[in-house]
């Protein structure tokens, strides 16, 4: 009988060892899903900046073409003719 309530005993502590281990392995999920969830937030944020920083600078490319700048003259020049192509079909849908 007593080597039963000794196996009992050790059965408990085990138990009791193995749901602390678990709550702890909770909080430590807990936590890195936080973390998780902020770097995802900050990557966002960043992807977002990134993009406006695309279009400022491909704006700025533009700008220094029509300035006189020979480098991005062939840019400037075919989104100017993808603009007008845009126009003529916005004008084509509305003429009856």
């Amino acid at each position: 009988m007593a080597q039963l309530k000794t196996i009992v005993d050790s059965l408990e502590s085990k138990l009791h060892q193995l749901i602390e281990a678990h709550e702890a392995l909770q909080k430590d999920h807990q936590l890195m899903s936080e973390a998780f969830n902020n770097l995802e937030q900050e990557f966002q944020s960043q992807a977002l900046e990134l993009n406006q920083w695309k279009e400022i600078n491909q704006e700025l490319k533009m700008a220094n073409a029509m300035l006189g700048s020979d480098q991005y003259k062939r840019e400037t020049k075919l989104k100017i003719n993808a603009l007008v192509r845009d126009i003529e079909q916005c004008i084509a849908h509305l003429a009856p």
